[in-house]
């Protein structure tokens, strides 16, 4: 079958490879013969090299998306063949751990996801656990049920790790993937305001965090980020601040603009060191937390929501076929859009 592989290090080391179809199923194991898979920034990392967590090269990369079962091990109850589906991403938990036993999985420490220690779904075919697997409303296309995983990215950190109120003055920096994914779902709280920071290469995406709910942007380039913040309302900034950069500027400016008793919550890995002083947070009581994957009840909320139309992120992404995956990764990685998605079958 052909599948994008990261074949070793180095900047530029993925190419189309036929590899074999996984062949050999576990009793508990379920195959997916894939119809959409996501491109995520993750993806493009490995592909330049730059990411921050080790690599089992060469992989098949992916790990957003959905397809029909194919096949099913011996043991398997849940599912049958013709079943449409998504699956999570970690293709391997220990199950011992107190975060396994507790449901919390995604914080297992010898946690493996697909596309990264495992050959993952830019491919015809892809092998998953049952445990992880779910049903895709009838309603719901595959292509945006392949970006359930990044829709579950964000409702983690909206959703369950801030406290938004209707009323509340929200700011989201980013408008990648998953910060227009958090615009989406902190509209379903019905805050006042909700504003988008980003710059000036994003002009494309910040179109889209428009339609996605945004009532204001704010270009970093043009305008000064924290006196825009700090103007809307009582002038005492955002209750909630949700970071969907990698960049320590944007934590900067999110401490400086938070407001006293509120919020941040990041969502964005970067490399670099913080650099600045923390003591802001302390004097304002403020609270910095980090919200990282998603789990099984998450994942059933996320389809739900898409299958009731309440959140849709198609409009944020353009389709390939496998043979275009470069396009597919450069056009994304150049901001063309925010999202793109790979058809194995096209």
């Amino acid at each position: 079958m052909k599948a994008v592989v990261n074949y070793s290090s180095g900047s530029g080391s993925v190419e189309v490879r036929d590899v074999p179809i996984p062949s050999e199923l576990g009793p508990k194991e379920i195959l997916i013969q894939v119809k959409a898979a996501g491109v995520c920034g993750s993806d493009l990392h490995m592909y330049h090299d730059i990411q921050g967590f080790p690599v089992n090269r060469p992989v098949t990369l992916g790990h957003e998306f959905a397809g029909v079962i194919a096949g099913v091990g011996a043991e398997v109850k849940q599912f049958k063949i013709g079943d449409r589906v998504v699956s999570e991403t970690p293709s391997y938990v220990c199950e011992t751990c107190i975060y396994c036993r507790t449901g919390q999985y995604n914080l297992c420490p010898t946690r493996r996801g697909f596309g990264v220690l495992e050959n993952g779904a830019m491919a015809e075919y892809v092998r998953t656990r049952e445990a992880i697997v779910h049903r895709i409303p009838d309603n719901v296309s595959f292509e945006k049920a392949a970006l359930t995983e990044p829709s579950c990215v964000a409702y983690n950190a909206v959703a369950h790790h801030s406290e938004i109120r209707p009323g509340d003055y929200v700011a989201v920096f980013g408008p990648g993937p998953i910060g227009l994914l958090c615009v989406q779902i902190a509209k379903l709280f019905n805050p006042a305001r909700l504003t988008v920071i980003g710059t000036e290469k994003d002009a494309k995406r910040m179109e889209v965090a428009k339609q996605f709910g945004a009532d204001c942007v704010i270009v970093a380039e043009k305008q000064n980020v924290v006196e825009e913040l700090l103007a809307y309302g009582d002038g005492f900034g955002p209750d909630v601040i949700l970071d969907a950069v990698g960049v320590s500027a944007s934590l900067r400016q999110s401490v400086d603009a938070i407001r006293p008793g509120g919020q941040i919550t990041k969502i964005g890995w970067g490399p670099a060191p913080v650099g600045f002083s923390l003591d802001p947070l302390i004097q304002k009581a403020a609270r910095l937390q980090g919200s990282f994957s998603h789990n099984y009840p998450m994942w059933e909320k996320v389809l739900t929501l898409m299958g009731a139309g309440l959140i849709d992120p198609l409009p944020m992404a353009k389709c390939y076929g496998i043979s275009d995956w470069k396009q597919a990764f450069d056009e994304m990685d150049g901001l063309q859009h925010a999202k793109s998605i790979i058809l194995p079958e096209a």
